[in-house]
């Protein structure tokens, strides 16, 4: 008599016995909890082995490569802040020129993206070359000195946007990019968050089978420079997102084709109560009270002109969609 047993294994072990490519290896010096180095793992395993990345001056760079380490096993060029787009297109013209098909990826930060090396980002776009550029945006100058960027938001506190009698934090409303980087024309850009990485990994996996210019925004949380605990960072990411502060969309030559809805829409204050650099705005001041109204507001735009309320439960809504959990664990 032929009996069969049937072993359950814990799904935990099992994915620890898969192997996966991981082009950053743990070792390196990020802060904990940092939202930055998440997300170079989870771009590097979607891209895999065959590529070259040009990687901006920034926290990413600093803390992967101190003299004489790296933490990168793939090849990495270090270029300034403001040159990363040129670098990287550079590489993929001497590439393309070797008949050689390895995809060239340019990281930067928000400082290195939005605004120091946006003019030559800008070129690389218009010249159409078959770069992959990601910035992982954490919203301001983290590496020197927690300095506010055009990609800061509204009313958040920095070390040059301090809270005083004169100002609540940052005036100025966080950039566009996607929207400027929308009106070059190029075939894919998107954003993206730390807290859904098989979305991330389906965004980098589209880029990587286009030939010519792409972009990738993923919000990437500084537990630094943001002021909350490592061990929420993730949950910070995703409070983002189901606020509507940070809406993950995709836009093909200009053109919106994709969105993550929002099953159930959080306020702002949710997303903003975890942070050190918003807590100005949850004292007794009718200022503050007027900022958080603002913030709502911008909230309510996004989630209305992006469409991104959700009529039923949604597998891949802000709900359903996989998410990362404390220590990187993902899918379960």
């Amino acid at each position: 008599m032929n009996t069969t047993s049937q072993t359950t294994i814990p799904i935990a072990d099992l994915r620890r016995s898969q192997p996966r490519f991981q082009g950053i290896e743990s070792g390196h010096r990020a802060c904990l909890g940092c939202g930055e180095a998440l997300a170079a793992r989870l771009v590097t395993e979607a891209a895999g082995p065959d590529v070259m990345i040009a990687n901006a001056t920034g926290c990413l760079e600093i803390f992967t490569t101190p003299w004489p380490e790296s933490s990168w096993r793939l090849p990495w060029m270090h270029s300034l802040f403001e040159n990363t787009g040129a670098i990287a297109a550079g590489m993929e013209a001497a590439l393309k020129a070797q008949g050689k098909s390895t995809k060239v990826l340019a990281f930067g930060g928000d400082g290195g993206t939005f605004d120091i090396g946006f003019q030559a980002l800008s070129g690389m776009l218009e010249r159409g070359h078959n770069v992959l550029y990601v910035c992982y945006d954490n919203e301001a100058y983290m590496n020197t000195g927690i300095q506010r960027s055009s990609s800061t938001p509204h009313a958040a506190m920095t070390t040059t946007s301090p809270v005083g009698r004169d100002r609540m934090g940052k005036r100025h409303l966080k950039k566009d990019i996607l929207s400027i980087i929308a009106s070059h024309h190029i075939p894919f850009a998107a954003s993206a968050s730390v807290a859904y990485p098989s979305d991330i990994r389906k965004k980098v996996r589209r880029a990587m089978e286009i030939e010519g210019p792409t972009f990738l925004l993923i919000h990437s949380p500084c537990p630094l420079g943001w002021g909350h605990d490592g061990a929420l960072s993730i949950e910070v990411a995703r409070l983002a997102v189901q606020s509507g502060l940070f809406p993950l969309i995709e836009l093909e030559r200009g053109e919106l084709i994709g969105t993550m809805p929002l099953r159930q829409p959080r306020p702002v204050t949710d997303y903003l109560r975890l942070q050190q650099r918003f807590s100005h705005l949850f004292k007794d001041d009718s200022r503050a009270r007027e900022e958080l109204e603002h913030l709502q507001a911008l909230a309510e735009r996004n989630i209305e002109y992006y469409g991104l309320n959700s009529n039923r439960d949604d597998p891949c809504d802000s709900e359903g969609a996989d998410t990362v959990r404390r220590g990187g664990q993902r899918w379960g």
